[in-house]
This record gives C-alpha cells, sequence and structure tokens, in this order.
C-alpha cells in the first residue's frame, strides 16, 4: 500500500499550471455536458456546483494518475471511475435520468447507467491528450 501512495503523490505532483489548465478545460468540459444533458434530457446534475466536485474534485486527480498509460488502460481505469461515480451519483440521486430519454430508448432502462459509464471513461484519454496539447502549446515542452 505504501508504494501506491508514494507512486500517487509522484504523479500528483506536477506544474501548477498543468493542474490550472486540467481544471480550466474540465470545469468547461462539465458545464457543457451537464448543460447538453439538460438540454436535450437526458441527464443532469441535480446541482451546477456539482460540476466542481466531479470533474475538477474527482476526474482530475485521476486524470493526472492516468495521464502517462496507454490509451486503453487510461480507458479501461476510466472506466472503473466512471462505474463507481455513475452507480454513486443515480443511487444517492445527486445525478437525474430524464425518465425515456433518447439513451434511454437506444439501450434501456436497465443499462443506462453502464451506457453513461462506458462514454464519460473516454474522457480520461480523450482529456489527458486534449490538456497535454494545450499544456505543450502554452509553454513549448512536455506536462510534467
Amino acid at each position: 500500500m505504501t508504494e501506491f501512495i508514494q507512486w500517487a503523490k509522484a504523479k500528483l505532483k506536477v506544474d501548477r499550471h498543468l493542474i490550472v489548465i486540467y481544471c480550466v478545460i474540465y470545469f468547461l468540459w462539465g458545464l457543457g455536458m451537464n448543460w447538453f444533458g439538460t438540454q436535450m434530457e437526458i441527464a443532469k446534475f441535480t446541482y451546477w456546483w456539482q460540476v466542481i466536485t466531479c470533474y475538477i474534485l474527482y476526474m482530475v486527480p485521476i486524470s493526472l494518475l492516468l495521464r502517462n498509460f496507454p490509451f486503453h488502460k487510461q480507458y479501461a481505469y476510466g472506466l472503473i471511475a466512471m462505474c463507481l461515480l455513475e452507480f454513486f451519483g443515480y443511487a444517492l440521486e445527486t445525478s437525474y435520468a430524464y425518465p425515456g430519454n433518447i439513451l434511454e430508448t437506444i439501450v434501456g432502462q436497465r443499462s443506462f447507467g453502464l451506457a453513461m459509464a462506458l462514454f464519460f471513461a473516454l474522457y480520461f484519454p480523450l482529456g489527458n491528450w486534449g490538456v497535454g496539447k494545450i499544456y505543450r502549446l502554452l509553454f513549448n515542452q512536455e506536462p510534467g
């Protein structure tokens, strides 16, 4: 366990500019997805500020931990993280799925949460790729 903690601390010790880029990108991404989910009547957070707890406090650290892994590992580990998030979000009713939404009509009501987790697990490899591109563009160096 101490090896994992040391590994995680090393992965999370990064340039503060990188963390700021992650937070800004993920916050805007979260607001956009919450808006889209609400407009399309698919799903939404119960409270707008959950974008902060979910996208910044939960997803940014996980992204930092996974950022140097290959795409398939980021997706696989991200899927575990998103399954837990989706499960607890709907179980605790901090997320709301619109009844009969378009996604439910495609995959069924019983598969809705899994479909959401499968989709949102892509955030980790795509987010890490995008943030890395932005960091390299702004600072002309690899993210540390």
